[in-house]
């Protein structure tokens, strides 16, 4: 069960610190969970990890495609390991080592990639993924989860350590727009509906939930009512879910901090031409590269904005 707690405010928690505090939990607990490294330790929370559990911590230094190879035969010999690195290392630089060594090999593996989007900040284009949602959902029965605030990451990320496959995770380091009450409970592919509508749906991930949730009181007050779905597995995707509110509004708007090639939009829009044809206005990065600015600045320069999904819902309401 979850509660959403939205009230525009941010959490008082930044996200590296829930992470690091959730991962020493998990290692404390399960002595099978092996945490590994590509030399960010101290940027996700977790440094000091390797001092006091140094047979389960491996800071591999930076060799991310190494570290997933690591990861795969960790899996191999019954370890549970979960794997960290920017999202733009996780995505483009050690692609083959997670499809080969890990999906391919059917290995069973968590990877973190922090930072998504915009949220990359000053890191600036190089370490700005907008193409990791798009590579991950490519590869053969992956899952694909972004984390929409901290209380998802300390509530969900133990659910992982058990899953079979190949699991995908955006986490954001810093402090993210509190959605959800601390005490919230999440279950992978299985999407949240925050808010009930009948004019249009909203149907976001990550950062993009808290801009969904803004839309959806600033269209109320033109009187259209909008539905808000958090779908936080981005693959497999909530198909019931998506189906049910394609019929009962008849008009979808995707938000992703990501690129629209590839990405939760294309996965809605891609389910519903083939399932029950339905207007989709996709609110994301039109096919860009990333650049150095604030989160806040780059929303804006990308399109990532409460305005820009109001915009969007007008358009999707007026061609269904």
């Amino acid at each position: 069960m979850f509660q959403c707690i939205y009230n525009g405010e941010k959490e008082a928690k930044a996200g590296k610190n829930v992470f690091g505090a959730t991962i020493r939990k998990m290692l404390e607990e399960d002595p099978q969970v092996v945490y590994l490294d590509a030399d960010l330790m101290n940027s996700i929370g977790t440094s000091g990890l390797e001092n006091t559990l140094p047979n389960q911590v491996i800071e591999v230094g930076i060799q991310e495609a190494n570290m997933m190879g690591v990861a795969g035969g960790l899996s191999a010999v019954g370890k549970k390991p979960f794997a960290h690195t920017f999202a733009a290392f996780a995505a483009r630089r050690c692609y083959d080592q997670v499809f080969i060594s890990i999906a391919y090999a059917k290995n069973n593996v968590r990877i973190i990639g922090s930072d998504p989007g915009v949220t990359a900040a000053y890191n600036g284009g190089t370490h700005m993924p907008f193409e990791d949602i798009c590579l991950y959902r490519a590869i053969p029965h992956a899952t694909v989860i972004e984390f929409t605030d901290s209380a998802m990451t300390a509530s969900l990320l133990p659910k992982l350590k058990d899953r079979p496959g190949l699991t995908y995770c955006r986490l954001s380091r810093k402090n993210c727009v509190a959605v959800y009450s601390e005490d919230s409970t999440f279950e992978p592919g299985v999407a949240n509906v925050l808010r009930d509508g009948k004019d249009v749906t909203i149907i976001a991930c990550g950062m993009m939930v808290a801009e969904a949730l803004q839309a959806a009181v600033e269209l109320e007050k033109e009187g259209i009512s909008a539905a808000v779905i958090d779908m936080f597995t981005i693959k497999s995707l909530d198909e019931a879910c998506v189906l049910e509110f394609a019929k009962k509004t008849g008009a979808i708007v995707t938000a992703e901090n990501g690129n629209i090639v590839g990405g939760l939009g294309a996965a809605v829009a891609a389910y519903l031409s083939e399932t029950y044809v339905t207007p989709v206005i996709r609110v994301g990065v039109k096919d860009e590269f990333g650049q150095v600015g604030t989160p806040e600045y780059l929303a804006g320069v990308y399109g990532l904005t409460a305005a820009d999904i109001i915009s969007a819902a007008r358009k999707a309401i007026s061609i269904k």
